[in-house]
């Protein structure tokens, strides 16, 4: 930018500052701020311009900034014109308000000291006549007595009628006479005070008790009356079905007092020296009373139910005659008594109101008693289901006036909570009870000489699932009838009924099968075996009547309980497993006599005992089927294992060692005709398709070719073979089955063992074990001298 241009932009931003500040030598004296303000625009004013003309071709334009900044700055100082003379007006009006104000309060000023001054003056005139002023209530006094003086002679017979009509139940005219001497009672304090502005303390004490002892009997009168009053209110109910009359005296005695009430409230309401005082007992609020009294006659008609066989069965009858005596009373109040009083009266809401507390309170005191677990169904079913039932405080003529009056719940939901727990625990008291009973009555049954019962299917029972089934189901079907929640806490806790049950059956069955081998030399249990079985087909009901029960619970139910959940189906599974290993005990038992003679010479020439097995094994199995499935067909798989276990636990006693190729084929077929004879009575399980994924009849026939084979130098491709189809076969095994066969050189079986430790594959995934449970028995040394040949 050259000189020119700044020369011309520094004169233009000097003139733009002198017209946007305002002259403000004299005023800067004054204030400061002014000074700083100016600055400010200035330094605000040289940015503006320094970028506006930061380069020289905007100069051309300068003409025209200057021209909008002067018409701007013209504008700011009309406006500035503007609203000061706007604020120099309004203090102008104000200053002449302030004028005027001050002439009149000086105007007020004079006025008050003329009137002070009158005020004195009048103050000495007045004492002179304070003398007259005491004769003046000394006489108003005077005639007020005299005036009364009839009433005063009046009051006693006044009295003394009042008290007839009273006694006669002529309450109206009791009342109307009442109401005179009350009346007469009040003129006559009234008018001792004197005159009307005179305060209610210049009353002196004797005077009061004066008329207190003349108008004595009133006070007494108040009471016999409302005494009267209450009595036939008490008994509305009664009165209502004979004679309505003294009930609807009653009411307008009480209306008559309420207005008085209010009218003299509103009169003498007041706490001034002038003001009337209220007269002696009001205000008496007879129509709160009547309420009260009326809350207090249903409490009563409620006492009033006989409370008579109240615990045990008869407390549903109490309950039913509460419900039948409420509802008649509602029927009365409804009908008749709704009548006899005023529309705002509401009579039928505040009958229901005072019934509705009393049941409260009276459930209340139901609930904290001892109950049994048929009180305890009886208080939840009239409480939920019965008292707000249209048959009660649901009838149709009662739901307007219930939705006015919100009378909330009967018992509250803590309440009602606690009393569904108390059911809770009483049931399971008895429920636990009759479980061990059943238990008792089961373990009796299992020392009965003869068989169990069965079933229309012939399947082996007894009556204990058809006692805990029916108690659990039959529990949960009355507990359904108070509520989904109280059904869910009664299964859950039948279930763990269940559990603790299960775990002493299961005890019990041990026990038993300790008992029947300690008894087994008298043969004292001759249907031991019979009773497993029916103690299994009892589980799997048990099992179904479990499941149905769980399935019966709410999804909801499975958070609301604390305790660990009960697991019945684990102990049932527990309990099954040991009768079922009872079971294969006994029939080893039953086996052990015949099983030396396996393997044998004798068994080679004779095949005995084979046949005697098999006919133990189908007796077995045969009992096998009076057990429900699939318990029935686990029991025949685990008799094939152990039959097959047996066999080849025998051959591995190596009771019989081949001598000649021609023993090793009588060996293998006489192997043969005895897998012949299982598989024919082992055929159901194959028929059924419940053969296991390794089937232990199948070895049979394998270990049968290993020792029929031929050719020696083939028995490591036969090893491997095996091993692969039964992995858990172990070198002593392989090494027992190459002595029997008594052919083997040690090369050979140096090679297979060498294979055996090379391959050791892991046993698979569901894979049962079956030479794990055969053990070798250890390899005695015969004693003999060190020679050449044994060194």
């Amino acid at each position: 930018m050259d000189d020119m241009t700044a020369l011309k932009c520094d004169h233009f931003i000097r003139s733009l500052v002198e017209d946007c500040s305002i002259d403000t030598v004299p005023v800067a004296e004054v204030w400061p701020e002014v000074e700083r303000a100016e600055c400010l625009a200035r330094g605000a004013a040289l940015k503006w311009a320094s970028g506006v003309f930061c380069r020289p071709e905007y100069l051309e334009r300068l003409s025209q900034y200057r021209k909008r900044e002067s018409q701007r700055t013209a504008s700011i100082h009309t406006r500035l014109k503007s609203m000061v003379q706007s604020y120099l007006e309004g203090v102008g009006w104000g200053l002449e308000q302030l004028q005027e104000a001050k002439v009149e309060l000086r105007e007020v000023s004079h006025a008050l000291k003329k009137a002070g001054l009158e005020s004195n003056q009048n103050a000495d005139r007045v004492k002179p006549l304070e003398r007259l002023r005491e004769v003046s209530v000394n006489h108003c006094q005077l005639f007020a007595a005299v005036s009364n003086l009839p009433r005063l002679y009046s009051v006693r017979s006044m009295v003394l009628e009042t008290e007839r009509l009273v006694e006669s139940r002529r309450l109206l005219e009791a009342h109307a006479r009442l109401m005179d001497l009350e009346r007469w009672q009040d003129d006559i304090l009234w008018q001792l005070h004197g005159a009307a502005g005179t305060a209610r303390s210049a009353l002196s004490s004797e005077d009061k008790e004066l008329v207190d002892k003349y108008f004595s009997g009133v006070g007494q009168l108040v009471d016999a009356l409302g005494k009267e009053l209450w009595a036939v209110v008490s008994s509305a109910l009664a009165l209502a079905r004979q004679n309505p009359t003294p009930f609807v005296s009653a009411v307008r005695i009480v209306e008559r007092e309420e207005a008085l009430d209010q009218v003299l409230l509103e009169e003498r309401g007041g706490t001034g020296n002038n003001s009337r005082p209220m007269p002696p007992g009001r205000p008496r609020c007879w129509r709160a009373c009547f309420f009260r009294v009326l809350e207090e006659a249903v409490s009563a008609r409620f006492r009033s139910v006989s409370y008579l066989h109240t615990r045990g069965p008869g407390l549903a009858g109490h309950l039913s005659a509460l419900q039948h005596a409420t509802m008649a009373d509602l029927a009365t109040v409804r009908h008749l008594l709704e009548h006899c009083v005023p529309p705002h009266y509401r009579l039928t809401g505040a009958y229901l109101r005072a019934s509705h507390r009393c049941l409260h309170a009276h459930l209340l005191q139901v609930s904290s008693w001892d109950l049994e677990s048929g009180e305890i169904f009886a208080v939840l079913n009239w409480v939920r289901h019965i008292y707000n039932s249209p048959d009660m405080m649901g009838h149709p003529d009662l739901v307007t006036e219930l939705e006015r009056e919100e009378l909330g719940p009967l018992i509250s939901a803590e309440g009602l909570e606690q009393l569904q727990g108390k059911y809770v625990q009483s049931v399971r008291k008895s429920v636990s009870e009759w479980m061990r009973k059943a238990l008792q009555v089961e373990l009796q049954d299992w020392q009965r000489d003869q068989e169990p019962d069965t079933d229309h299917e012939g399947f082996y029972q007894t009556s204990l699932p058809t006692i805990i089934t029916q108690m659990l189901e039959e529990n949960a079907r009355v507990a359904l009838m108070i509520g989904e929640a109280l059904r869910d806490q009664t299964i859950q806790m039948g279930l763990y009924e269940m559990e603790n049950l299960l775990n002493r059956f299961r005890d019990a069955l041990v026990e038993f099968g300790k008992e029947h081998r300690r008894n087994m030399s008298n043969n004292k249990n001759k249907f031991y075996l019979h009773y497993l079985l029916a103690s299994i087909s009892n589980c799997i009901i048990l099992k179904k009547s479990t499941e149905s029960l769980q399935q019966q619970q709410t999804s909801r139910s499975a958070g609301q309980f604390s305790r660990t959940p009960p697991n019945p189906l684990a102990a049932l599974d527990r309990a099954v497993r040991r009768a079922c290993r009872l079971v294969m005990d006994q029939l080893l038992l039953d086996l052990q006599p015949l099983l030396p003679g396996l393997l044998t010479r004798p068994w080679l020439v004779h095949g005995d005992p084979t046949p005697k097995l098999c006919h133990v094994l189908e007796h077995h199995l045969e009992l096998y089927g009076r057990v429900r499935p699939p318990c029935r067909e686990r029991l025949q798989e685990e008799a094939q294992w152990l039959m097959v276990v047996e066999y080849i636990r025998a051959l591995m006693q190596k009771r019989l060692v081949c001598r000649s190729a021609d023993e090793r084929r009588k060996l293998t077929q006489q192997m043969v005709r005895d897998d012949q004879l299982f598989r024919e009575i082992l055929h159901g399980l194959e028929g059924d398709g419940l053969v296991p994924d390794v089937n232990p009849l199948a070895l049979l026939p394998i270990l049968a070719d290993f020792i029929r084979l031929k050719d020696p130098s083939m028995l490591t491709l036969e090893v491997s073979g095996l091993v692969a189809k039964y992995p858990d076969i172990s070198e002593e095994h392989v090494c027992v089955l190459l002595d029997i066969r008594g052919d083997v050189s040690r090369d050979i079986r140096g090679a297979v063992l060498d294979l055996l430790e090379q391959s050791a594959p892991p046993l698979p995934a569901g894979y049962r074990p079956i030479f794990t449970d055969i053990l070798v028995p250890p390899t005695t040394m015969a004693f003999c001298l060190p020679t050449a040949k044994c060194a």
